[in-house]
Protein backbone atom coordinates (compact mmCIF):
# COMPACT_ATOMS: atom_id res chain seq x y z
CA UNK A 1 0.00 0.00 0.00
CA UNK A 2 3.05 2.53 1.35
CA UNK A 3 3.99 2.06 -2.66
CA UNK A 4 0.94 2.97 -3.84
CA UNK A 5 0.38 6.27 -2.31
CA UNK A 6 4.44 7.22 -3.47
CA UNK A 7 3.33 6.00 -7.33
CA UNK A 8 0.05 8.52 -6.44
CA UNK A 9 1.66 10.93 -5.34
CA UNK A 10 4.09 11.14 -8.47
CA UNK A 11 0.99 11.33 -10.40
CA UNK A 12 -0.25 13.41 -8.53
CA UNK A 13 2.89 15.95 -8.99
CA UNK A 14 3.18 15.06 -12.43
CA UNK A 15 -0.28 14.97 -14.16
CA UNK A 16 -1.29 18.18 -12.89
CA UNK A 17 2.07 20.22 -13.03
CA UNK A 18 1.91 19.65 -16.99
CA UNK A 19 -1.42 21.02 -17.12
CA UNK A 20 0.34 24.18 -15.21
CA UNK A 21 3.40 24.49 -17.45
CA UNK A 22 1.27 24.29 -20.58
CA UNK A 23 -1.01 27.61 -18.74
CA UNK A 24 2.19 29.32 -18.46
CA UNK A 25 3.58 28.67 -21.56
CA UNK A 26 0.77 29.96 -23.41
CA UNK A 27 -0.20 32.88 -20.75
CA UNK A 28 3.24 33.72 -19.54
CA UNK A 29 4.19 33.01 -15.86
CA UNK A 30 1.36 35.07 -14.10
CA UNK A 31 0.20 33.50 -11.06
CA UNK A 32 -2.34 35.88 -10.45
CA UNK A 33 -3.76 35.59 -13.76
CA UNK A 34 -3.58 31.62 -13.19
CA UNK A 35 -5.83 32.84 -10.32
CA UNK A 36 -8.03 34.39 -12.35
CA UNK A 37 -8.32 31.63 -14.97
CA UNK A 38 -9.65 29.72 -12.23
CA UNK A 39 -12.31 31.62 -10.91
CA UNK A 40 -14.07 32.11 -14.44
CA UNK A 41 -17.09 30.22 -13.75
CA UNK A 42 -19.16 29.37 -10.75
CA UNK A 43 -17.79 25.43 -11.37
CA UNK A 44 -14.35 26.40 -11.29
CA UNK A 45 -14.62 28.70 -8.06
CA UNK A 46 -16.50 25.79 -6.73
CA UNK A 47 -13.75 23.12 -7.50
CA UNK A 48 -10.82 25.69 -6.32
CA UNK A 49 -12.92 26.91 -2.93
CA UNK A 50 -13.26 22.73 -2.86
CA UNK A 51 -9.83 22.21 -3.06
CA UNK A 52 -8.61 24.71 -1.15
CA UNK A 53 -10.59 23.40 2.03
CA UNK A 54 -9.51 19.76 1.52
CA UNK A 55 -5.63 21.77 1.35
CA UNK A 56 -6.51 23.11 4.65
CA UNK A 57 -8.10 20.55 6.16
CA UNK A 58 -5.14 18.19 5.14
CA UNK A 59 -2.41 20.81 5.95
CA UNK A 60 -3.75 21.19 10.01
CA UNK A 61 -3.96 17.29 10.03
CA UNK A 62 -0.63 17.31 9.22
CA UNK A 63 0.75 19.60 11.59
CA UNK A 64 -1.17 17.96 14.28
CA UNK A 65 -0.23 14.61 13.93
CA UNK A 66 3.47 15.83 13.75
CA UNK A 67 3.63 16.97 16.96
CA UNK A 68 1.54 14.81 18.70
CA UNK A 69 4.02 11.85 17.09
CA UNK A 70 6.72 14.03 16.66
CA UNK A 71 7.04 13.16 13.25
CA UNK A 72 8.18 16.41 11.22
CA UNK A 73 9.13 14.59 8.07
CA UNK A 74 5.62 14.77 7.23
CA UNK A 75 5.45 18.34 6.85
CA UNK A 76 7.18 18.63 3.27
CA UNK A 77 3.71 17.37 2.21
CA UNK A 78 2.33 20.98 3.15
CA UNK A 79 4.29 23.09 0.63
CA UNK A 80 3.95 20.25 -1.79
CA UNK A 81 -0.04 20.45 -1.28
CA UNK A 82 0.39 24.27 -1.73
CA UNK A 83 2.60 24.04 -4.81
CA UNK A 84 1.02 21.39 -6.80
CA UNK A 85 -2.13 20.36 -5.00
CA UNK A 86 -4.13 18.08 -2.89
CA UNK A 87 -3.68 15.21 -5.56
CA UNK A 88 0.24 15.41 -4.61
CA UNK A 89 0.62 16.22 -0.86
CA UNK A 90 -2.03 13.99 0.63
CA UNK A 91 -0.57 10.59 -0.95
CA UNK A 92 2.94 11.71 -0.29
CA UNK A 93 1.35 11.94 3.52
CA UNK A 94 -0.12 8.91 3.57
CA UNK A 95 3.33 7.26 2.17
CA UNK A 96 5.48 9.35 4.63
CA UNK A 97 2.90 8.50 7.23
CA UNK A 98 3.45 4.46 6.66
CA UNK A 99 6.74 4.02 6.77
CA UNK A 100 6.72 3.92 10.29
CA UNK A 101 4.56 1.29 9.83
CA UNK A 102 6.35 -0.86 7.45
CA UNK A 103 9.60 -0.33 9.81
CA UNK A 104 7.70 -1.71 12.58
CA UNK A 105 6.41 -4.21 10.63
CA UNK A 106 2.61 -3.76 10.86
Amino acid sequence: MKYLFLALAIWGAIHPMAYFLQWFDENGYDIMAMVDAWHVNPATSGLVWDLTIAAVALTLWIIWEAGRRRDWLGCVAIPATFCIGVSCGLPLYLFLRMRHRSAAGD
